[in-house]
Formats: C-alpha cells, structure tokens, sequence
C-alpha cells in the first residue's frame, strides 16, 4: 500500500442513487485499483489506485460514467534542453490525477491534462518545483508578452555582462598566441602570474555573476540522477576552471609540463552558450507571431447603441444582442449579423481569402475582420470565447502545443543523451590519459571538455515544436486550422483524397445554369414570367429560378402546384406552364429540339425544367448544382501533388459520374448512404493506403471519423467541424491543397532539423574527443565546441522559420458581387 496513488474523481452521468452502486462495481474491477467510494451527493469517487489513473478513467467510460477531466498549460521557467522535456512529462504524469501531459521546449510550456478534482494547477507547479523546475500557470495575452520581453532583456543583459567579464581574459591568454609580440609585451610589463590571477579574477566574477545558471540548475539535476544540458556546461567549464586555478595557484600538484590554464575556455563557452541562448530564444518568439497577430485582430473598443445613445465601451462589457456601428475603415468587434448598410469586408485573416467579401443586410461578420468604405449596423451573435476568432486562437494554440508521434522518439533519445555524453566524455579523458601523447592531462581535459559542451541535445528537442508551431501558424494565416496534432504529420502520408459532392465540390444549393428559348421569344421575357410562378413555390430548384429573375417581378394571378410535375400560373393575362417533359406532353405540347438540347444538358448533370407560355413550349431552364469556383484548381493541384481523387455522395449514380468526367475524379461511389460513405472509405483505405476524407455536413461525421484525417470546410455545420482533423476556415477547396503543402513542407522542415541535430552530434563529437588529431595535431578547441554548439540550436529554428514564408500557388477567386445579377 506504500506506493498507492489516492485521487479524488469528479464523475459525470450519475443520474440517482442506483448509479453509485454500478460505478462502484466498475472502479473496482479496474486493473489495479485498491478500493473505491462514490459520493452521489457531491458527484466524486474517491480511489486508491496503484497503477496508471488512465486505467481507471477509462474503466468509468467504459461503464457510461465519464470522469470530468480539465486542462491547464504551465510555464517552465527551468527548462534548458531537449533532455527535460521526457523528465518533466514524467514527473507530471506520475503526480496523481493527472491524464496526459505534453511539454514543448519551443515554448517552454506544458499542457496537462487532469481529473476533476483529483488534483489542481499549483499541485501540478508543486510537482514540478520538486522535481527542479520552477513553474506556474501561464498568463495570455499582453501578460504573456511583458513575461517574454522582460526575459529577454534579461537574457541581453547577463549576455552583454558576461562578455566584458571575458574579453580581457581572451585578449591576455589567446592575444599572445596570434601575436606573438604581444604575449612577449605582457610577459615584460605584467608579468605571466599577474595575467594568470586577472584571468582567475575576472572568470571567477563571470562564473558567479552570469554562468551560476548553469551551476545552480546542473548540479542539481546531476544529484537527481538526471543530468541536463545545464550539467553538461557545469562540469566543462568547472573542470577547466578548477583545472586553471591548480595550475595559477599549487602548479606543483601537477605533473611536469602540465601546468596550463584554460580560464578563456571556461569564460568563452558561457558567453557563447549565453549568446546562443538570446539568439535562440529572439529567434523562438518570432516563433509565435502567428498566435499574437490573431490576438491583436481584436479591438479593444466598440460604438453601441443603448438607451438610444450611442457610446465607445470596452470590447468585454459587449453582450449578444447588442447594436454595433461600424465605421469605414475599422475592424468589427465581435461575431453579428448585419442589420443595415452594406460594404465589403477583408476577412483574409480568418478564411486566408485575399479578395473582400460583399455585405448586406442579414449577412454574418467576423469579428477581428476590417470592413471596407462602407458604415454598418449590425446586432452582435457572438461575444469573447465564443466569436470565431477565439475558437480560430484555441485551435491553433493547441495544435501548437501538439506533440507528433515522430516527437516520441526523438524524447527517448533525448532522456538518455545526456548521460551516455557524460559516459562517452569520461572514456575520452581515460583514452587520452592511456594511450594520450605527453603532456595528456592537458589533452585529455580540452577533449573531455569539447565532448561535454559540443553534445548539448538542444538542437534535437527543438526541431520538432519550433517548426509545428511555425508552420500551424502560417496554415492559420491561410485559412487553414489543424485541430489535432497528428494530423499534421498525417496529412503528408496520404495517397487519396475523397471528397463528398454536394457542398464540399458544388455550392450546396440549385443554381439556374442556362435558358435555352425556342419559338421566337425571349430570354429575358422568359425569366421574367418564370421567376414571378416560381416565386410562389417554395421548392430549391423554384427559389433558384426566383434568385435569378429581375428585382421587379410581375403579379400572378392564379397560381396552381401539380404535384410531382411543376406548377401552372396566369401573369398578365397569359397562361405560363412550368415543369417536367412530362408535364408538357399531358398538355400535347412540342418540345421539337428543346428536347434534344436539354437532354444533352441533363447527361452533364444539370436538371432541365420546360417553360411554356400561352400554349406554346417557350424554353428549357437548366439548373444544376454549381462547381464551387476554384474547385478544378484545386483538384488539378491535387493531381499534380501525385495524390488520388475520389468521390462519395448520395446523389445519383448519372449526376455524380457526369462531375466527376468534368473534373477528373478517379473514383466514383455514388448514392450511398452515411453508412455506405464509411464502407466507401474503408475500401479506399485498403485499395490505396492512407486517406484524408473532406465533407461538410452532419451526414459526413461519421466519414470524417473514419478517415485518417478529416477534413472539414468551415461553411459546414458544427458538428462536421468538431469531427474533423483539419478545418478550412473557407468553403474554397484550394485550402485542401493548401492543406496537404503546409503539411508536406512542415515534416520536410523538421525532417531537417533531425536531419542536422544528429549528423551534427554524430559527427562531431567523435571530432571533439580528438579522432581527427593523429592527422593534424590539432584537438577542437572548447570555446569552438561552445560556438558549435549554440550555433546548432539558432540554425533549428532559423529554418523552422523558413515556414512563415509559405505561398499559396494557385490563382485568386473574386468573389460573390454585392448585388445578384440576373442571366441576360
């Protein structure tokens, strides 16, 4: 009972004291759990457990009693290396309560995932305290950024201290081997002793002052057993330091000839490690930007009307239902609707659309988008966490925090570096005191140095997170939101893409496509009577002919619905006949070539609908779903990035065949139910491999679950979204290719990044231990290994953020106009 775990669980679902019992039975047939109490009044369970609690939530799932689970993010004050991140994740998850956790060097941070009530954020920062971490729970917005700029002024200014504290120690001890006059000039005037005690002097000051980080974090992580990249520059620098101060003051305790001072060693690899850690972490800000140009969408103020007054308040004192006026020019405050006035609005920083988009009365807005020259009124729908643009700032914070299953294995290699570099600089010194030409206890501490300072695993751990969070952030800023870590890693392995047909490749509604007239009248006449019968009716292809008529329609008469055929109305005086062919032959009327023309038009998809005028066949309307504009961009995109297209709808097997001819689909299943689109997948999976699947509505959850990545347009419903791994935060399908190329490019970029932090330690630290010496005579200097080292890390993530210079290549697509205009 010495190592149980008790917890107390928040737990959803009971709906009466029947269900104490049942919850009671399910904890303590969990693997593991000890003993079980469940309190109904106050809805908790409390558990001893000595195992993982993940075993015990999901024995509550399994039983229909869901424990109520929280997450918080820390800031990590002490993090220093790749090599903390598996320590940290450790101690998090051993602390009781705790589900998951998730560090991130990048940003120095960790998600946590906990039970209700089975623990809080100041135990899990007292956890981590413990365990040598300094921590507490993040601060956002204006807070977070004082936070990271007082950081790195701070940084800057130990920086600057520590390289005046070490360049006269450079200048006396390395200024006389690269002129010699001038080490013959101290050696007359100064003396070699009187150099040696400055360069003591001014070391230990610089040792104290600005390099005690790194002793008072690595020490004791090498007492904990669990040595870090602090460790690694402590016991390099400490040796040569400890090493110089026996040469200046008991060079007798020495063998001959092997009293040499390495206090430029010690002084320059903690300014250079210094300097390496400013310019990696100026460089991990710019890391963020995306992040806080999304924040900075929002405005602090907005103009609303109350109590027939209209007033500047602060955005927080906004509630839904308020009347907002939107000046020309400014940004719109929160989520609404319009209520009065139109104007176009540049919502490129939500959807990644360049071109504005018109607004009228009843249209919705986006908070944080820029209306154009005209002034709106518009009642507010959403206010604070609710309004798109949170959702878009939570989204992408998490999958900035997300962690890639090729993340897993670099965290393993990282935990146990650190100590086999310790292991492999002990073995340098012992080889070079052993088989080491004399004087070797100088040779054998430059080589045991250079390993220590050169191996730091730095580089490694910040090559994932730095280019997740670079490249999620641009995918934002196109319009592109990867809800879900994996995903992004995903998205580059798949060989098909599988698309639902109505809303996702067409517009989602009937649109009148042509008017083919016949027997002498007009196009315009046509549409005119048309669209005044139809607007009786209340049926899509009806309120599409309507849409398409002038603004000013005549009145009708009489009007009658023919159930199953169309509708006959009198305008005018004149009898108007609309509907199928059937309709027109139960009235012996002569379609002649109408026929054959609307019948080549319904064999490419579109609906032909027969108009006849006064007892004479007038004209075929042909009305079809429309291609959404951009879609055979998009595709041809998709082809050229060598992927597969396919198609699954429920429409039938002749509309959707003649789509696919049209825009190059490879595959077609057709009229197949919800149930039938995830058997459709599954095929595809097993004939092709990975599969990223986009859809839009309810009908499509289930495809978009089964998928190995969903993906979902952001014109969709809620609950497709929720589904999805992937959201366009537009309908345009060109964010499905944008998608597939920020993925590509962001495992490209931290393939690189691996790539370069372990040739690098691979190569190099055989180079630091002395390999290359027999051929030359030359060891790597320490103060090189330092430089080395810190240039790794800002090489990291100087490429990662190559991402944020991602462009779209494919062409723009204008917009809907203002006003409709109708076919002529």
């Amino acid at each position: 009972m010495a190592d149980s775990l008790h917890s107390q669980i928040k737990i959803t679902g009971m709906s009466c004291a029947s269900c104490v019992g049942r919850v009671e039975g399910a904890l303590r047939a969990a693997p593991g759990v000890r003993a079980a109490v469940v309190n109904f009044a106050t809805e908790t369970a409390d558990v001893t457990y000595d195992k993982s609690i993940s075993e015990v939530l999901d024995a509550l799932k399994a039983a229909g009693y869901p424990a109520a689970t929280q997450q918080t993010r820390l800031d990590i004050d002490g993090m220093s290396c790749a090599s903390c991140v598996p320590r940290i994740e450790h101690a998090l998850r051993a602390a009781p309560g705790v589900v998951d956790a998730a560090v991130n060097l990048a940003t120095n941070s960790a998600t946590v995932t906990y039970a209700e009530s089975a623990t809080e954020p100041a135990m899990l920062a007292k956890t981590l305290i413990e365990a040598g971490y300094p921590t507490h729970q993040a601060d956002t917005g204006k807070a977070d950024r004082d936070d990271k700029a007082k950081e790195l002024a701070g940084l800057r200014r130990t920086t600057m201290t520590a390289a005046a504290l070490a360049l006269p120690v450079f200048v006396l001890e390395m200024g006389g081997h690269i002129i010699p006059a001038f080490h013959h000039w101290v050696h007359a005037t100064i003396g070699l002793h009187t150099s040696h005690l400055i360069q003591f002097a001014l070391t230990s000051a610089l040792l104290l002052g600005p390099g005690r980080v790194f002793y008072t974090k690595g020490l004791p992580s090498l007492s904990r057993g669990a040595p870090d990249m602090n460790a690694l520059v402590a016991l390099g620098t400490g040796a040569a330091y400890l090493y110089s101060v026996l040469a200046t003051f008991a060079p007798q305790v020495l063998p001959q000839g092997t009293a040499n001072v390495y206090f430029e060693a010690a002084a320059v690899i903690v300014v250079l490690i210094l300097l390496g850690r400013l310019m990696e972490a100026r460089a991990k800000g710019r890391t963020g930007a995306a992040i806080r140009k999304l924040v900075g969408l929002q405005p602090k103020t907005a103009r609303v009307e109350r109590e027939g007054t209209t007033l500047d308040r602060p955005i927080a004192e906004i509630v839904a239902g308020d009347i907002v006026q939107i000046r020309p020019g400014e940004r719109v405050p929160v989520d609404g609707a319009v209520l009065d006035g139109t104007s176009y609005i540049d919502e490129s920083m939500i959807t990644g659309e360049p071109v504005p988009v018109g607004k009228a009365k009843g249209d919705p807005v986006v908070g944080g988008t820029v209306n154009g020259t005209g002034a709106l009124c518009i009642r507010a729908t959403h206010v604070g966490a609710d309004t798109v643009l949170a959702q878009v700032i939570g989204m992408v914070e998490q999958a900035q925090g997300a962690k890639l299953p090729i993340q897993g294995l670099v965290d393993r290699i990282t935990y146990y570096f650190v100590p086999a570099v310790i292991g492999v600089a002990l073995l340098t010194v012992a080889a070079w005191l052993i088989f080491g030409p004399a004087p070797a206890l100088p040779l054998a501490l430059v080589a045991g140095v250079s390993v220590l300072i050169i191996a730091c695993p730095c580089a490694m751990g910040l090559a994932t997170p730095t280019s997740i969070m670079v490249g999620t952030g641009r995918a934002a800023e196109l319009g592109v939101l990867f809800r879900k870590g994996d995903a992004l890693q995903l998205l580059q392995q798949a060989k098909v893409v599988a698309l639902d047909k109505t809303g996702t490749l067409t517009l989602g509604r009937p649109e009148l496509e042509d008017v083919i007239t016949t027997n002498g009248f007009g196009r315009a006449e046509v549409l005119r009577l048309a669209a005044a019968a139809e607007a009786c009716s209340e049926h899509p292809i009806a309120t599409a002919i309507t849409r398409a008529g002038p603004d000013n329609l005549p009145d009708v008469e009489e009007f009658e619905s023919l159930t199953g055929l169309g509708l006959r109305a009198q305008i005018e005086g004149c009898s108007v006949l609309i509907g199928a062919d059937r309709l027109m032959e139960q009235h012996n009327l002569d379609l002649g070539d109408l026929r054959l023309e609307a019948q080549k038009r319904a064999a490419e998809g579109a609906t032909p609908i027969y108009v006849a005028i006064g007892g004479q066949a007038a004209a075929a309307l042909t009305v079809s779903d429309p291609i959404k504009p951009g879609t055979p961009e998009a595709l041809a995109r998709l082809h050229q990035m060598g992927l597969t297209l396919a198609m699954i709808t429920g429409d039938n097997a002749q509309t959707a065949q003649a789509l696919a001819n049209k825009l190059g689909i490879d595959h077609v299943t057709a009229e197949v139910l919800p149930d039938g689109k995830v058997d459709a997948i599954e095929g595809l999976q097993h004939q092709f491999g990975t599969l990223a699947f986009v859809g839009d509505g309810i009908n499509d959850a289930p495809a978009l679950a089964t998928a190995d990545i969903g993906v979902a347009i952001g014109t969709g419903t809620d609950v497709a979204i929720e589904t999805a791994d992937v959201v366009l935060m537009s309908g345009d399908l060109r964010g499905v290719a944008n998608a597939v190329e920020i993925s590509r490019r962001t495992m490209r970029n931290i393939r690189q990044n691996l790539g370069w932090a372990f040739g690098y330690n691979t190569l190099l630290i055989p180079v630091a231990a002395g390999v290359l010496y027999p051929l030359g005579g030359h060891l790597l200097s320490p103060a090189l290994a330092a430089g080395a080292m810190a240039l790794s890390s800002v090489f990291v993530v100087s490429n990662a953020l190559r991402l944020r210079r991602i462009q779209t290549n494919l062409p723009e697509i204008s917009q809907k106009p203002l006003h409709k205009e109708a076919i002529a």
